[in-house]
């Protein structure tokens, strides 16, 4: 997730350098076939580009709407997780009676369910997860092909051993099983999002539409501007795919890059959290933004 107020003109340049060859090439072929081809014979009405501009602001107006509902509902499932991950430890640790061990075993738990949710989401190998389970939790989770669903299960299991132990009553229970019930529903929210692609039709022709329009601009505006037209079509062309680009990067917010949601930050502040709840001296220290411009 960016950080900055003011985006540096050579990262947008990055991300859009090869459509820019494209579109350069594009314009510089317009202008040649407009001008030895076609201006002795007819005049290409401006008409054409206009219509096509409207319908392209219409196409990424609607794809970039889109994009930021996927990415701001996935910030608000994580943000949810936050509140609902202090919660959840604040009431484990204060709410169960002399049973430090599994208080202290729950709580780990969780952490390691985050960074297994993060990892399946992200579709990374990442075992950070690992160090906060003990030997039994591993070789059962093993036998499952989704682990943080796993490792829910087993706080379930954890908690009812609990509330048989009288360890907690009926309300504290009932109370506790409910964030269990949120934690699964903020990930089935999140593996939904990230299992739902992104209808690519638009995507596709929207690009189309942005090639049609670069084009004809530039055999209209040659008609008037000769040479430069070639420089005026990448100039406006750029604007439409710079937009569309920094549409697109939303809509996939689980990725790992700069415009995603910062899903290391947030699962390290709920480690920080949590551990130091319970008051543990190895804590992690969080994670630092890159380059001063956006954290992952």
């Amino acid at each position: 997730m960016l950080i900055i107020q003011n985006i540096r003109l050579s990262r947008i340049l990055r991300n859009t350098w090869q459509v820019d060859l494209i579109m350069i090439a594009s314009c510089t072929a317009a202008y040649f076939v407009r001008e030895y081809l076609i201006a002795h014979h007819f005049v290409i009405p401006t008409i054409i580009p206009t219509v096509l501009g409207t319908a392209i602001a219409f196409f990424i107006g609607f794809n970039n709407n889109q994009a930021y509902d996927r990415w701001w509902e996935a910030r608000k499932i994580w943000g949810a997780l936050v509140n609902d991950s202090r919660s959840f430890a604040r009431a484990v640790i204060n709410y169960v009676d002399e049973d430090e061990e599994t208080t202290t075993r729950m709580v780990h738990r969780h952490i390691a369910f985050l960074y297994a949710l993060k990892a399946s989401l992200r579709g990374t190998v990442d075992e950070i997860y690992i160090k906060y389970l003990p030997e039994e939790d591993l070789k059962e989770i093993a036998k499952h092909n989704n682990a943080h669903n796993a490792i829910l299960n087993i706080q379930s299991r954890d908690l009812q051993k609990l509330s048989k132990a009288n360890a907690i009553d009926g309300f504290r229970f009932m109370e506790i099983n409910e964030m269990l019930v949120r934690f699964s529903d903020s990930m089935g929210m999140s593996e939904r999002i990230k299992n739902t692609i992104f209808p690519t039709t638009y995507s596709y022709l929207t690009k189309v539409f942005i090639w049609l329009f670069v084009v004809t601009f530039t055999l209209v505006i040659s008609q008037d501007a000769g040479p430069a037209s070639i420089f005026l079509g990448w100039l406006i062309g750029f604007v439409f795919v710079s937009t569309q680009v920094n549409g697109m990067s939303l809509v996939d917010p689980f990725e790992n890059n700069s415009a995603g949601v910062p899903l290391n930050s947030i699962t390290r502040t709920i480690e920080i959290n949590l551990l130091q709840m319970l008051e543990e001296n190895d804590v992690p220290d969080p994670v630092k933004p890159i380059n001063d411009e956006y954290i992952l």
